[in-house]
């Protein structure tokens, strides 16, 4: 895979950890790791939702619950309180507009055996998210991703999530809001961690009725070894409709940066000729891919976003401003995180400034292998970014154990769109799925 030009990312693979081609997403190096995976494992119980960091704000709660269909597909609907999860969102927002939410459930995995990062059974579905006689402006609000029983309702342990990616075709999406932004293909990626993202008041990423999404659930299992269980994912989409609202919502897009390790090549300086460790860090550390798929800078260097992590504690950094790719100045709303077991944070430092952005910080599962709880950043203020600066993203991993680990490092971003320009009344979404 060659960049900067453009990466081809196998999604997923298959039971044997063979990559599946046809899942293949053609992205920016900007977005190409964005909505990696994760690896996670819990009790067999409800996971509790995780409380917010000083810096962070867990939301507006859960959508409403349906009853399932044999299909996995609920129609949407305004949300109500969901006692079955112990939390409850509102049913409106501020200016009384209706909040809706999408749900759908995965098809039923059978989990036999270990299955670790990217190697689990898994499924793409195309999820509609409205329907409407004609194509109309929606705001993406929020998402949501469970584990739950084979009845579609019972939550069980997130331990079994590998990941739960919503997908659009970013190229499709620029032409319909004539755009020309570096954007991903992926808007969002929840995993062991992590099940709920809920944007700050008044903030929606823009989206046409008419635009299509695809959905991508898998499963893994890192402890149990003996014995057989079936699972399945239950998504929601919570989103508004424009002509619902009197207030106008502030768009946000997706982009974000991840790790690498340097697995060919001299220094760790991903799109750079040669490296300045004083203005732009020490560059990541030497590695080796934990899967195949490397990625090729112009100047030949291999490198890889998911690398093995010896015993011992790692601290790795890598210069993240080609990947981060701004198009201007802007400021982030949300931050979501993706990390593996045994890491300890995820930290973006503008070295520009010699300041820290945002630091999260993660909690490990108590007496099993997974991430209890990673931290998130969500705020109508927001934290600057600025298309001159150089940043870096430092991951720190403690590999408490005495066997290689897997690790990725993924700061998902949803940062405010200053480029955005309203849809023409009518517009169609071009034929065709993401």
């Amino acid at each position: 895979m060659t960049a900067p030009s453009g990466l081809e990312v196998p999604v997923c693979a298959d039971a044997g950890g063979r990559a599946r081609p046809e899942l293949a997403r053609r992205a920016l190096v900007a977005s190409a790791l964005l909505g990696a995976l994760a690896l996670g494992c819990g009790k067999d119980e409800p996971a509790p939702r995780p409380a917010p960091t000083a810096a962070a704000s867990t939301g507006a709660g859960r959508g409403a619950a349906s009853a399932a269909s044999s299909s996995g597909v609920v129609a949407a609907a305004p949300s109500t309180a969901r006692a079955a999860v112990g939390t409850s969102a509102p049913s409106v927002t501020p200016d009384g507009a209706p909040i809706h939410t999408k749900e759908v459930l995965s098809k039923i995995y059978e989990v036999d055996r270990i299955y670790k990062s990217m190697r689990g059974p898994d499924s793409v579905q195309e999820l509609p998210l409205y329907e409407s006689k004609a194509p109309e402006l929606l705001w993406i609000v929020g998402f949501e991703a469970l584990m739950v029983a084979p009845d579609g309702a019972t939550p069980i342990s997130q331990e079994w999530m590998c990941h739960s990616n919503l997908d659009f075709s970013a190229a499709k999406h620029l032409a319909l809001f004539e755009d020309k932004k570096p954007l991903t293909d992926r808007l969002f990626t929840l995993s062991q961690g992590q099940q709920r993202i809920d944007f700050p008041e008044g903030y929606g990423l823009p989206i046409l009725s008419s635009e299509s999404l695809s959905l991508n659930t898998q499963v893994l299992n890192l402890n149990m070894t003996v014995g057989k269980k079936d699972v399945r994912h239950k998504i929601s989409v919570r989103f508004v409709r424009d002509a619902e609202t009197r207030v106008p919502y502030k768009p946000l897009f997706a982009g974000g940066a991840f790790g690498l390790k340097l697995v060919e090549g001299a220094e760790g300086y991903f799109g750079v000729d040669h490296g300045d460790p004083a203005s732009q860090g020490p560059g990541c550390l030497p590695g080796v891919a934990a899967a195949p798929g490397d990625y090729e800078d112009a100047h030949g260097r291999k490198f890889t976003g998911h690398w093995i992590v010896k015993p011992g504690r790692e601290e790795n950094h890598t210069l993240v401003t080609k990947l981060l790719n701004l198009p201007f100045d802007t400021t982030v709303h949300y931050i979501a995180i993706h990390l593996h077991p045994f890491a300890e944070s995820l930290e973006l430092r503008d070295l520009t400034t010699g300041q820290s952005v945002y630091k999260a910080t993660t909690r490990q599962t108590t007496g099993a292998i997974g991430l209890e709880h990673v931290d998130f950043y969500s705020s109508t203020e927001g934290l600057p970014l600025y298309k001159d600066h150089e940043y870096e993203l430092v991951s720190i991993y403690d590999n408490t154990t005495d066997v290689d680990q897997d690790s990725m490092a993924v700061m998902n971003m949803y940062m405010l769109d200053k480029a955005y320009k309203r849809p023409g009344v009518g517009q169609a979404a071009p034929v065709g799925k993401p």
